[in-house]
């Protein structure tokens, strides 16, 4: 049914309004294995102009599925969207069997509606990794409970597999492994099955760390482009602080997107001290240790954009199915309407695009009739590197400021900038360069050579 709801507006261009930019981003670098360069190795942009467009990112596991998707339909903006919707759809169900393994059926269902509901509900099908990559984990850590329980090599393997992928597809990811602390701890397991889960663990950690440690700050030396810049634990506490009410809002309203199913967080936390439930206590509490690590890591970027409590959700999702499993049957269903609800609602904007935005839909088209495909442009973008992105050529995207001195834009005419689009909807100045081209939307001008 959720997978159904979200099905709306699924083959929607990436013009809403939260996040734009990342879609873009990562289309960017799927079109460009289609264009350039299938070499997964080497990621590539399309806003450095003349230099290099190598860029040093998360592992493209996610762009490469839907550059294979264009390989064989032929490229389309919204492919993403309906990928990242299928893997993060089969997350939910992986997680439902996790926790269905791991506590019991009753919290198992519990949780995987408030997840569902949750910002879950937009981000699973965005054209972004985030929701993507944990559900790899999801899959990876159910086979992981499975190979304790049955010692199948077949579940070790898939273990691997999909935990290797889901930790470089993005890298907070690798959060979830630290859950093995707890079998590993423990009495059941034999000594054999605790061996081969460090074992495993170690190959899954050395993998991320080489991507992420080793060929990400060599593409960064090598081509000069990057896309975090990661900061000190004290630098990213200092961050934390700063913007502590943007902090907090994280965990009480963007992470659940319902008030409701936060106190039900609160009340599950509480319940699970006063009961002592040990095994759902230290899940809560390792986890939160580790990921607190990677909020410093982060620093600002994690106040100020949603997306970096998503590995996190799940849990505050576990803790509020527990207390919402304690109620009677009855009550157990107001209260997941009533999350389902004022979540679906918090969201349902998301899933529709402004009818004043579409227009940047037809770049492309319009750069065809005035410039070659290889030709390098400016637009005025400012940060955001989306009109640029639909007009499917490569340049640079500068601020409307810029546009009104000469010598910044002459600069870029010396590197190879060869057309000006210029927005109309955000900037009226009229430039003194050759007009080739206007609409209702864009000013296009040919720029002389220096």
């Amino acid at each position: 049914m959720f997978f159904l709801i979200r099905l709306i507006g699924v083959t929607n261009p990436p013009l809403e309004t939260e996040h734009n930019w990342r879609q873009c981003f990562t289309n960017m670098i799927a079109r460009n294995f289609l264009d350039i360069s299938p070499n997964i190795l080497y990621p590539r942009i399309d806003y450095t102009g003349n230099e290099p467009d190598i860029v040093g990112a998360e592992f493209p596991l996610f762009n490469y599925f839907i550059f294979l998707a264009a390989k064989v339909f032929g490229y389309q903006h919204w492919y993403g969207r309906l990928i990242n919707l299928i893997i993060s759809s089969i997350g939910v169900y992986f997680f439902s069997l996790l926790v269905h393994k791991l506590f019991d059926q009753k919290i198992a269902f519990a949780a995987s509606i408030i997840l569902l509901c949750s910002l879950w509900f937009s981000y699973s099908r965005k054209i972004m990794p985030d929701t993507f990559s944990i559900s790899l984990m999801f899959i990876s850590l159910y086979f992981c409970f499975r190979y304790i329980e049955k010692g199948t090599l077949t579940s070790l393997i898939l273990f691997l597999f999909f935990g290797s992928f889901g930790t470089l597809s993005k890298i907070p990811a690798i959060s979830y492994l630290s859950l093995l602390i707890i079998p590993i701890f423990s009495k059941q397991p034999s000594e054999k099955i605790k061996l081969r889960l460090i074992a495993t663990g170690i190959i899954i950690f050395l993998v991320t760390a080489l991507w992420y440690f080793y060929w990400v700050p060599y593409l960064v030396n090598s081509y000069h482009n990057q896309l975090f810049w990661p900061k000190s634990l004290s630098q990213g506490l200092r961050d934390l602080i700063q913007y502590w009410p943007d902090t907090l809002e994280k965990f009480y309203f963007a992470s659940l997107h319902s008030y409701i199913a936060f106190i039900c967080f609160l009340a599950g936390i509480y319940l699970v001290i006063k009961n002592r439930y040990k095994l759902l206590g230290n899940f809560l509490g390792v986890f939160t240790f580790v990921f607190f690590l990677f909020m410093l890591k982060f620093g600002q970027p994690f106040s100020h954009h949603s997306y970096y409590i998503i590995p996190f959700t799940p849990l505050m999702a576990l803790a509020a199915g527990y207390a919402v499993s304690r109620l009677s049957y009855k009550f157990q269903l107001i209260l997941l309407i009533a999350i389902a609800l004022e979540g679906i609602l918090n969201q349902q904007h998301d899933f529709f695009v402004k009818k004043s935005e579409l227009y940047k839909v037809d770049l492309e088209q319009i750069a065809d009739s005035v410039c070659r495909p290889g030709d390098l442009i400016i637009i005025n973008g400012g940060d955001n590197p989306q009109q640029l992105y639909f007009t499917h050529r490569k340049g640079w995207t500068v601020n409307n400021e810029a546009l009104l001195y000469k010598d910044e834009i002459h600069e870029l005419c010396k590197k190879g900038a060869r057309y000006l689009f210029v927005n109309k909807t955000n900037f009226q100045e009229n430039l003194e360069y050759q007009l080739i081209y206007e609409n209702n939307y864009f000013d296009i001008y040919k720029l002389t050579d220096p």
